[in-house]
């Protein structure tokens, strides 16, 4: 969790401002995005392409063909060892474009709660259409949903980490790349033989903890375990693998961007420039480095 976070801080996000949209789903469709993880990335598409529509909208000086950038952590848990799948997207407040020789941002000034709104019944109109062309609900499910007063959609895009909070912004990343569970909430109950579980947000007038028996804690634990070859974060925009502006925004990480920005060239592959100027992996950092992160104490 604090690696993949200190990764981003120092190798992927430039000093602009950071907004995190999360999309939680109705109950009657958790059942099959958990099940089904290619059905799962196509809504995820879904939804990511309307809020880059809305973002280049939100700066009337931005280009048509400008791009979003960021990372979506995949949570397939609630906060009470269940099964919730929903996405949490830390994505840069504007979008990026072509200038020339180099790039530009174009930060989204004019996003507010109307548009946030706006976007979310756009989402919940194309992901009941996604359902029901693809046979998941019968139309007349769908039909039924669609005509919901709440809709069973939440779209929450309140949480804005501005350029220089860096800090922040690291603390952001380390929520969204969390585990399932904080063991420091376990305890084990030796008379009874369960495990508790204390809640990190109880509800009024419900337990502040769980107690299961070892097997039922088993059993909630392994449909939390992500399918197979599925990364648990993904990136998108100008941050893609194969984007063109990428080298140009993560040449920028952890630095302001201002004005245009030059583009550097593409080192030819297996050249001996792109060998040698190639990043060290996150991979190799020492355990002490990021303890020492967490506790602002070296443990050694």
């Amino acid at each position: 969790m604090v690696e993949v976070a200190a990764h981003m801080v120092e190798n992927v996000f430039p000093r602009l401002p950071v907004r995190q949209w999360v999309l939680s789903f109705p109950k009657r469709l958790r059942y099959f995005l958990q099940r089904d993880a290619e059905l799962a990335g196509r809504v995820l598409r879904i939804f990511l392409r309307a809020v880059e529509a809305k973002l280049r909208a939100a700066n009337p000086d931005a280009p048509a063909n400008a791009r979003f950038g960021g990372v979506t952590f995949v949570q397939r848990f609630g906060s009470a060892l269940n099964a919730h799948l929903h996405f949490h997207c830390c994505l840069i407040d504007g979008v990026f474009a072509a200038d020339g020789e180099g790039m530009r941002f174009y930060e989204a000034t004019a996003l507010g709660d109307a548009e946030v709104a706006e976007l979310q019944e756009v989402v919940r109109q194309r992901v009941l259409g996604l359902f029901e062309r693809r046979a998941v609900l019968d139309p007349e499910a769908v039909a039924n949903m669609r005509q919901w007063a709440y809709g069973g959609f939440s779209l929450d895009a309140t949480i804005r980490i501005e350029a220089w909070d860096r800090d922040g912004l690291e603390r952001l990343l380390r929520y969204c790349a969390r585990p399932p569970f904080a063991s420091e909430r376990l305890s084990w109950e030796k008379r009874s033989g369960r495990v508790v579980y204390e809640l990190p947000k109880p509800r009024p007038n419900a337990p502040s903890a769980i107690a299961l028996d070892p097997l039922e804690l088993i059993d909630r634990l392994v449909v939390l375990i992500p399918p197979p070859r599925i990364h648990r974060h993904r990136y998108h925009g100008v941050l893609a693998p194969n984007a063109r502006l990428r080298a140009a925004v993560t040449a920028r990480a952890n630095q302001a961007v201002e004005g245009v920005i030059a583009i550097p060239p593409t080192p030819e592959k297996g050249s001996q420039e792109s060998a040698t100027t190639r990043a060290r992996s996150a991979a190799v950092r020492m355990w002490a480095a990021l303890l020492a992160r967490i506790y602002y104490v070296f443990p050694l």
